[in-house]
């Protein structure tokens, strides 16, 4: 396939009932996929109107009413903001919570993120090929999203990684659930505790991205992929299927680590709320800069 060609399956429009503020949703006929952009405000991070948006968009999708009711094979999560796929969770209302001492705000703000990734590991309860496209910066939240699907591809040059550690916490939507079937338990716990931001080469590499794009040629590389599995659709999905019988990721292991994050989250004192705060400021230095 052509650029030309994809751009073109790419902008076919959806006119859903349903409106979202922080998402767009395109519908490929030709090729039965759904693409789903990201672009939260006022930045780039899993804000509660993105996940409301995201869980929305869940359910429509698994009750087959996405895009018109036609037939899906493929979902992609993707992102519209350039140069950033998601910088995880929003750190302006956890600093909040945490001071307010909000236990049952954490935990709130937390099972929505995993009703959403949860969701998608599971391929909406359909017999659909979830994949992330990466084509920017993945950080924590951002990070584990894109770990949730079947194929992870990313462009050269984006980041990825797991910043939690910089400010005592540590990546609790996933991460180790997700980085401990793809790597080994000691690998996983290394990469989250090491607090560092990673190349897509560098996954590729390690075996947790699983295809690496050109860069600025991510959807160009979506298609390739989704040609290839096509050609032994069968096989794939009876694979991942033995996948998740042997090793799943259910929705009670998500929800216990959640718990174990938001007890995290209440111990942590001044200093590492100030570290925070930075990590905000960062986040809105990005996105101001990627939107100029």
């Amino acid at each position: 396939m052509n650029s030309q060609t994809a751009a073109t399956a790419k902008l076919t429009d959806l006119r859903n009932s349903k409106r979202y503020t922080s998402l767009k949703t395109h519908y490929d006929a030709k090729h039965e996929v759904a693409w789903c952009y990201m672009h939260a405000q006022p930045r780039p991070s899993f804000t509660p109107a993105l996940l409301e948006d995201l869980n929305a968009w869940c359910d429509q999708l698994a009750s087959g009413q996405a895009c018109n009711g036609q037939s899906i094979a493929y979902h992609v999560l993707a992102s519209d903001v350039p140069g950033v796929y998601n910088l995880g969770g929003d750190l302006a209302l956890f600093r909040q919570l945490v001071e307010a001492g909000d236990r049952e705000g954490l935990l709130h703000y937390a099972r929505r993120c995993i009703d959403a990734m949860h969701a998608n590991i599971r391929h909406f309860d359909r017999d659909i090929t979830t994949i992330s496209l990466v084509q920017g910066d993945a950080l924590g939240g951002g990070f584990e999203t894109a770990m949730s699907s079947d194929v992870l591809i990313a462009e050269k040059g984006s980041k990825l990684g797991l910043p939690e550690v910089l400010f005592n916490l540590f990546p609790g939507m996933g991460a180790y659930s997700l980085l401990s079937r793809k790597l080994t338990p000691a690998q996983a716990e290394r990469l989250i505790l090491s607090g560092r931001i990673f190349t897509a080469e560098e996954l590729y590499d390690m075996g947790v991205v699983d295809v690496l794009a050109e860069a600025g040629e991510g959807e160009m590389a979506v298609y390739e992929y989704i040609k290839r599995e096509n050609r032994a659709r069968n096989g794939f999905r009876a694979l991942r299927k033995v996948r998740a019988h042997v090793d799943p990721v259910t929705y009670q292991e998500l929800a216990d680590i959640t718990e174990i994050w938001v007890d995290a989250a209440l111990a942590l004192n001044g200093r590492d709320l100030r570290m925070m705060e930075r990590l905000v400021s960062r986040q809105s230095q990005k996105a101001d800069t990627e939107a100029a």
